[in-house]
């Protein structure tokens, strides 16, 4: 039996302190029975010791790609870069900063196995698995966004900017990403969204979130950058 290919795009910026031990995981992680793994390093100009934990790590190792940018262009434009390196059936995203679970990918895939599923969302927001407390108005934010985004897309996700986002890769390279940064989540849904046919489906997955201080870069205005792109490519494109 011909085994599916599960690329896993990592976009990484100054992850030095968590970017070796998220590879550790990966790599080392179990996908469901037929799946195997490719492993997309996309280095978006680090410059700290990332890219020096990351040789440190992958030498020799096939599983893994790697891919620098000349310049930093943001975590769109990484997964952007990263998906032109992959060559799966599926495609994942994984920040590099220990928040989200690899352990979890059979979680995501089992829509796939069971329900022939074009796109999975892990949502932070449901389910009985761990999460992190952190802060009331993130959450709100979130909430808000979620919640903006289906009114103009008529999905009814529960977590809309989620990292963990898996794509039939015939899908996803079917799509044109033009955003750079962190617009690329409420993009990606507004796209799929209008694709006749398409099967999406959420899944409950664990939260390891961290603070400012451990290094989140996320920010408020990326939030405005978020209302502005669900405006942009959910009412205004239609």
């Amino acid at each position: 039996m011909n085994k599916k290919i599960l690329s896993i795009i990592i976009p990484v910026f100054n992850e030095e302190t968590t970017i070796q031990r998220i590879l550790e995981i990966v790599c080392e992680c179990r996908l469901p029975e037929g799946f195997d793994k490719e492993i997309v390093i996309v280095n978006d100009c680090s410059t700290d010791r990332t890219e020096e934990h990351i040789f440190a790590y992958i030498r020799d190792n096939p599983l893994f790609r790697y891919v620098k940018h000349a310049k930093n262009a943001g975590k769109g434009a990484a997964i952007r870069t990263g998906i032109g390196h992959t060559t799966g059936d599926y495609i994942l995203i994984q920040d590099a900063d220990l928040e989200y679970d690899p352990d979890e990918y059979a979680v995501l895939l089992e829509p796939v196995i069971k329900a022939d599923a074009d796109v999975v969302y892990g949502s932070r927001f449901v389910g009985s698995n761990p999460h992190r407390i952190l802060f009331f108005w993130h959450t709100i934010g979130n909430r808000l966004l979620t919640f903006l985004s289906n009114a103009f897309t008529n999905l009814n996700l529960t977590d809309m900017e989620t990292c963990y986002k898996l794509f039939r890769a015939s899908v996803l390279k079917n799509i044109s990403i033009q955003e750079n940064r962190f617009g690329f989540e409420p993009e990606i849904t507004a796209k799929i969204s209008r694709i006749s046919g398409i099967k999406i489906y959420e899944v409950g997955i664990s939260y390891y979130g961290r603070t400012y201080d451990e290094g989140k870069k996320i920010n408020w205005k990326d939030g405005f950058k978020a209302i502005y792109c669900i405006l942009k490519y959910g009412f205004l494109k239609r």
